[in-house]
């Protein structure tokens, strides 16, 4: 008995050593003074044991001595299995800043760090943009008029964007521009998604492009000559990275530029001989101004001794001579202006190279800086922006939209979908807001722009698929009346550009976390590069004891014991404990496949997209609740998050069930989900009384509808219709509109009314006629119900209208 008293107390008090990672020296003061305990009561055995442990523990924990026999030797073991850093990895992981990503690689989340990122808000001359000028700008879209009849925006509209300086919300005011906050630039965007073309077209120029580059190293003359004319639409730009065989892998672009004199003018200029093919150029067509990335050769040493100078950046005017530009690609669904880019031996001088001499060969680091907060904003905001439409449209629709004598709206079929639209659009809402929150407090998010820009597209495919189910036939029926068809069609090229989401989410969420996020990996790696035994020993010991610090925390919180503290409410503060206790399992997992895998772990992409969807969705849910957490709540709003939390970390526990069970050591994968997962998963789907309850919400004019459509284009002000103000404002009356339903389906069914009063108006003729209703409710359910029909209604043509060439056109009645 009292053997397994001391072993009890042994292992209670080395996990509580191993949860405070609080080194050798406690832990050295358990085992040996229970072993001394262990001896002196005639516990013989166990007090032996305990005393070998706590010598064990002294070799490898105090570094005096493991210094001197078992760090050189691990330290020439990690030389030979450590993976390789090439300088274009190492560029990558080195950009952009860490943040709460780090937090969730430490297994001990500090929610303070989180939440001391204070939201500011908007200030008054953003809010006052968002509310105007980009209602005007979406008030002049429709999207077939767009798509189908001119390809373009309308000419009006592209002189709106320019006058009204949307191309320079990220160029500061002294140089003409808006100068927005991040988190300003992405509410734009969201509003503007009302149409595809419209958010692509001002989302390009303030993403990743020339503008960018040149505020954060442009020379001061590049700077002073185009920002201006960047701002004010003087000059479009656009920016040519990829190409036929340069994608997701743009360092091997082939793209040449060579230094070399010219005689210009009699006089002798050395400058640049470029030969380049892009593809996929957003607003290349129509671009004044092109940025071009290129790998510089110097083979006359006319700038000093290195020939290959690396990846280089130019700004290009598109009229110098040798420039093939204004084709146009036939991007699927939308036709933003997409285009390629050639050139054969262009010549332009050096005073093009963003930065100047002193910027060649700092392309590459200059793309990835800049991508680190770009992609945070554009096509995050986007799909965000898509999801709060398509569930305006979808609610609303699946209100009026009536069968077997009910809405839609009343049938689980339909309210399954409507809530999952619901919840993914309020963690992407959530997400992109808080992402850009950290940008504005001066953060370059670099791993959770890779994240943001893979699940939130992905959301996006997801929601825009359930309101084409809902909308059903109307949806499927291309015409001017279809507001939906063609962003849906559009959907794969957000899921294909700035990083496709393959290559994203198997090769850059955790291989580019694993080593920039992790508190001791890049120390690890950056001592082996240096040879530098003791600060290896250092990162190597801390790294353990990291190990043993998840183990620890992950089994005793997974057992319920020992729960972290929490600075949410009680309805926040449960998810906040679990994302603690996944955050240490993450951890632990992520080193041990580092550890059991080593470099093949590069090779192994489905395992690396696991532990990538373990910290996308650990990451999504922690910024859902500080969003919880800081917003003025709303009535239900507590459902839609009980349904999301549920759903995001249902998804946390169906990536570790993968990962543990494709884990090449099987023993190890094991072990892992006992650690991990002691109890099993914990976190089922969504329950349908949740289901239930946001689909009524989202289809009614419930407070939490508006709070999802928040900054959306929602007033009829425009010269073109506004689907999402009309279901708002059949929404409106839908109470008195039910009410009337009712008393005139009853008087239906009981013959009260003739039965050949099958239309819904002659059904209200007759009510009226019977003394039912009163002539006001009469009046009021005919032009709600032709409303109604114009709402429902879809398009049609003359039969060849699309046929591009008539003589091809197929009479098969020509009579």
């Amino acid at each position: 008995m009292l053997t397994l008293i001391l072993l009890l107390l042994a292992v209670a008090g080395l996990l509580i050593v191993m949860r405070r990672e609080a080194g050798a020296l406690p832990a050295l003061g358990v085992t040996g003074l229970l072993g001394l305990v262990g001896l002196a009561t005639g516990a013989t055995v166990i007090g032996v044991l305990l005393l070998v442990a706590t010598a064990a523990i002294a070799a490898c924990g105090l570094p005096a001595l493991r210094r001197r026999w078992l760090t050189p030797k691990l330290f020439a073991m990690f030389k030979r299995v450590a993976p390789k850093v090439s300088a274009t990895e190492r560029t990558a992981l080195e950009a952009g800043s860490v943040a709460w990503d780090g937090e969730l690689f430490t297994g001990r989340p500090d929610w303070q760090r989180l939440l001391d990122y204070r939201d500011d808000g908007l200030s008054d001359s953003e809010r006052a943009f968002l509310d105007h000028q980009c209602g005007v700008a979406a008030g002049m879209c429709n999207d077939w008029d767009i798509a189908r009849e001119r390809a373009d925006l309308p000419q009006e509209l592209w002189d709106y964007l320019k006058r009204e300086r949307f191309f320079g919300m990220i160029i500061p005011q002294e140089y003409g521009g808006l100068g927005f906050s991040a988190k300003a630039q992405s509410m734009v965007l969201q509003k503007l998604s009302v149409n595809e073309t419209l958010m692509v077209t001002v989302g390009v120029p303030n993403s990743l492009g020339p503008g960018e580059l040149l505020l954060k190293y442009g020379t001061e003359e590049q700077k002073n000559h185009y920002l201006p004319r960047l701002a004010d639409g003087r000059e479009i730009p656009c920016f040519g990275l990829t190409g036929p065989r340069a994608g997701s892998d743009a360092t091997s672009l082939p793209d040449v530029g060579t230094v070399v004199r010219r005689e210009i003018d009699g006089e002798t200029v050395l400058g640049l001989e470029l030969t380049f093919e892009k593809r996929w150029i957003t607003l290349a067509p129509i671009a004044s101004v092109v940025g071009l990335a290129f790998r510089l050769f110097d083979p006359d040493h006319l700038l000093g001794e290195e020939e290959d100078r690396g990846i280089t950046l130019a700004l290009v005017p598109r009229d110098t001579e040798g420039m093939q530009i204004g084709r146009r690609h036939h991007p699927i669904g939308s036709p933003f202006l997409n285009g390629p880019i050639k050139g054969e031996n262009v010549f332009v001088p050096l005073s093009t190279i963003i930065g100047g001499e002193a910027m060649i060969g700092q392309g590459w680091r200059m793309l990835v800086e800049c991508l680190s907060v770009g992609r945070c904003i554009t096509l995050p905001s986007g799909a965000t922006g898509t999801a709060r439409y398509a569930l305006g449209w979808s609610g609303g629709f699946a209100r009026i939209r009536r069968q077997f004598n009910v809405p839609v709206a009343e049938m689980e079929g339909v309210q399954e979908p409507l809530a999952r639209m619901a919840a993914l659009g309020y963690i992407a809402q959530a997400a992109v807001y808080q992402t850009a929150n950290t940008i504005d407090h001066g953060e370059k998010p670099a791993v959770p722009s890779a994240i943001l820009k893979s699940q939130l597209t992905e959301f996006q495919r997801v929601i825009l698929a359930d309101a084409m189910d809902i909308h059903g036939g109307k949806a499927v029926t291309l015409g001017p009346r279809n507001y939906l068809g063609i962003g849906y069609s559009a959907n794969p090229v957000a899921i294909t550009v700035e990083g496709a989401n393959i290559m994203t989410r198997n090769l850059m969420i955790f291989g580019q976390g694993a080593i920039r996020c992790h508190p001791y990996v890049l120390e690890e790696l950056a001592a082996k590069d240096a040879d530098d035994v003791k600060a290896f020993d250092t990162a190597f010991f801390g790294h353990a004891g990291l190990i043993l610090g998840n183990a620890a925390r992950a089994l005793t919180q997974g057992l319920g014991i020992g729960q972290p503290d929490s600075p949410f409410d009680d309805v926040a503060a449960p998810y906040a404990k679990e994302i603690a206790r996944l955050s240490a399992g993450f951890s632990l997992t992520a080193d041990a496949a580092m550890a059991s895998l080593g470099s093949k772990l590069k090779q192994r992409e489905m395992l690396s997209a696991r532990l990538g969807d373990v910290l996308s969705n650990l990451y999504l849910a922690s910024l859902m609740l500080k969003q919880w957490h800081e917003g003025e709540k709303v009535e239900q709003e507590d459902a839609l998050l009980h349904y999301a939390a549920r759903f995001l970390l249902g998804r946390t526990e169906q990536a570790f069930d993968e990962l543990f069970d494709n884990l090449p050591n099987r023993a190890l994968g094991r072990m892992l989900r006992i650690v991990v997962m002691p109890r099993g998963r914990r976190w089922a789907r969504p329950t349908d009384d949740l289901t239930r309850t946001i689909a009524q919400a989202v289809t009614r004019d419930s407070v939490l509808r508006q709070r999802l459509l928040t900054n959306t284009w929602d007033a009829d002000d425009g010269p073109q219709d506004n689907p999402l103000a009309r279901y708002n404002a059949l929404l409106a009356t839908q109470e008195r509109a039910e009410a009337l339903y009712r008393t005139v389906g009853k008087a239906h069914a009981k013959g009260e009314i003739p039965a050949e009063a099958l239309h819904p108006e002659q059904q209200v003729d007759a009510a009226l006629a019977a003394g039912l209703i009163s002539e006001d409710d009469a009046t009021f359910m005919r032009q709600r119900e032709a409303e109604v029909l114009d709402m429902l209604t879809v398009d049609d043509f003359d039969y060849d209208a699309f046929v591009t060439d008539k003589s091809k056109v197929l009479r098969h009645h020509p009579a």
